[in-house]
């Protein structure tokens, strides 16, 4: 009774409730412990209980760093990083006129050309673009190595640009040989269908001709049973008069 008059006078001041983390909340509830809820709950403070497996506050995650665009060179990475830089047009048309440059590689596809010069004087390599005989980009290497990766790179551009130029000329050609294939089934077409009516115009003729013979055959034919019958009578008076003659003359008597 004593211990319970002095917590009541504990708790005639301000009270305070402490949350004390446990290792077990299926633990059973000590007699102490059950004796400060009932003097909580009389005093009208309710303990704050925390479940267990309760879920905790969210922690907001930290910010991600935002990724910054980049140009794209106009030369390639894998060209500009050895040692190519573009070139002045403006100096490699005046080193043409002056030809200060040998061609060490050209590749012409069409319309587009791609050319390897070496500036012997300075020691560098220009490696040009031309688009109908005009010169269109370059390129300027300080080695033979970096200038071989430029002119590949143009090259395969230049490929890729009369792509839609080697499509047309093949099927120009295509189309030409269907032309005249064509044209020449055609003539055979109209040689046969010659040959046919020519071949049936003397079948006709043929036919006509051969219906004229028999007719003629059954002409000759009847007038020659008629001459026959002719010839027969006539056989057969002469036997009759040689028969009419034999009669005149005289009985011979035999010696």
């Amino acid at each position: 009774m004593k211990s319970l008059l002095n917590r009541r006078s504990v708790l005639a001041g301000p009270s305070h409730l402490v949350q004390v983390a446990r290792e077990n909340a299926a633990d059973s509830v000590s007699p102490d412990d059950s004796e400060e809820a009932a003097l909580a709950a009389a005093a009208g403070v309710a303990p704050a209980v925390t479940p267990a497996g309760a879920p905790t506050a969210p922690v907001a995650e930290p910010a991600r760093p935002v990724t910054t665009l980049r140009p794209v060179p106009v030369v390639p990475s894998q060209v500009s990083a050895r040692g190519v830089q573009m070139a002045d047009t403006a100096e490699i048309e005046w080193l043409a006129e002056e030809e200060a440059l040998t061609p060490f590689r050209v590749f012409r596809s069409f319309a587009y050309s791609v050319s390897l010069l070496f500036h012997a004087k300075e020691l560098a390599y220009y490696v040009a673009l031309y688009q109908d005989g005009s010169l269109w980009r370059a390129l300027k290497a300080a080695d033979l190595e970096a200038a071989e990766a430029a002119f590949h790179h143009f090259e395969e551009q230049a490929t890729r640009l009369s792509e839609g130029e080697t499509r047309r000329a093949q099927l120009e050609a295509q189309n030409e040989q269907l032309a005249r294939m064509i044209a020449r089934s055609e003539a055979q077409a109209e040689r046969l269908r010659t040959d046919l009516q020519r071949r049936g115009a003397q079948e006709q003729t043929v036919s006509n001709r051969q219906h004229q013979v028999r007719k003629e055959v059954s002409q000759l034919e009847a007038q020659r049973v008629a001459a026959q019958a002719h010839l027969n009578k006539a056989h057969r008076q002469i036997h009759q008069l040689n028969l009419t003659s034999n009669e005149g003359i005289p009985h011979l008597p035999n010696r």
